[in-house]
């Protein structure tokens, strides 16, 4: 697939999928329209899979549901978490993103432009 999930990103969705219902919920990953270069990340927990839509995989022990159309955009991405004196938070790297927000949480990709909006 084209994600690749870290051990420490691993060990913190582990932790928040707790709270989840673990024999259901799949980490949900993908790109919307927005952000001040027009396309930001999704990435949140779901229990719903379209199989004619999604994509789905276990990757380093966490399952995962990718927006099919979404994978040329985000393949070779690298999600992580990094801690620091300011707290903890994801970081995503996407080798296909020709434009970076300086919040780092938008991105222009050259197979698809968004529409840009707010950070």
């Amino acid at each position: 697939m084209a994600l690749i999930i870290t051990d420490n990103a691993r060990a913190q969705i582990e932790e928040m999928m707790k709270e989840e219902d673990q024999e259901t919920v799949r980490l949900r990953f993908g790109v919307k329209g927005g952000g001040c270069s027009g396309l930001s990340y999704s990435l949140g927990f779901d229990y719903d899979v379209n199989e004619e839509l999604d994509a789905k995989k276990e990757i380093n022990g966490i399952p995962v549901t990718i927006f099919k159309q979404d994978i040329p955009i985000i393949k070779g991405t690298t999600i992580d978490f990094k801690q620091n004196m300011m707290g903890g938070g994801f970081t995503i790297d996407n080798p296909n993103a020709i434009v970076s927000c300086g919040c780092g949480s938008s991105f222009k990709a050259k197979e698809r432009e968004g529409t840009p909006g707010d950070c």
